[in-house]
């Protein structure tokens, strides 16, 4: 059997398995509580008639820091995650550091290059220091000042908006851990599962035809 054949016969096998609309509709509330669409889960609340997990009021920090990431807003950003939570930043320096590091890349946007390079030696070169796992990323964003057009630069992918979904990716986890929420939706656990098992059948030589291998990091890397 061909592989086009083992794939169609592989799909359509899937197609057969018993998913019924009440899972679909809980897979979906829980996708739109976990990543803070407060608005569309209402809406799907009163259309589809399922029920969020949650009391949809306490989405309302996380969305007000989502607003102002979208924004550029750091600062705005870091006061409320402490008027949330003291100790959340210093529990992360990881995400301590990439806020720093997405003020920086607002400074730059701006061309506000003064300030920016005051930023950078006062506050990210010392974080630098002593957390040397952040130390690459450090140097890939201090690269931004070598080019008169960063956005187009080898490193211009941090001037772009993924760059900042993914720091309010991050700060969104961590308000859901602070709340004893879970962190990853259900739909990105089944689809890791999903591949899993296709990895598995792959090695075992069985043909199938989920997902080709150059989309997998679609799922792997937006965790």
């Amino acid at each position: 059997m061909d592989d086009s054949s083992a794939s169609a016969v592989w799909m359509s096998r899937l197609e057969t398995l018993p998913l019924s609309r009440g899972d679909m509709n809980t897979l979906v509330m829980d996708y739109l509580v976990t990543e803070g669409y407060k608005d569309a889960a209402q809406v799907f609340m009163d259309e589809a008639g399922v029920q969020s997990p949650i009391n949809l009021e306490s989405m309302s920090d996380r969305i007000k820091i989502r607003e102002a990431m979208d924004q550029g807003n750091i600062d705005l950003v870091t006061q409320m995650i402490n008027d949330f939570d003291p100790e959340l930043l210093d529990m992360k320096p990881t995400l301590y550091f990439h806020l720093q590091q997405q003020k920086l890349i607002e400074l730059i946007r701006s061309k506000n290059i003064e300030e920016a390079l005051q930023f950078a030696q006062t506050e990210l070169a010392p974080h630098g220091e002593d957390h040397p796992e952040v130390l690459a990323e450090l140097e890939k964003t201090m690269s931004l000042f070598a080019f008169s057009d960063p956005e187009n630069c080898p490193f211009g992918d941090l001037l772009k908006p993924s760059q900042k979904h993914k720091v309010a990716g991050e700060l969104n986890s961590a308000v859901l851990e602070s709340q004893n929420q879970q962190t990853t939706t259900n739909l990105h656990t089944l689809l890791k599962i999903l591949h899993w098992s296709q990895d598995m059948l792959t090695q075992q030589k069985v043909r199938t035809g989920i997902l080709p291998q150059n989309r997998r990091h679609i799922i792997w890397d937006n965790q």
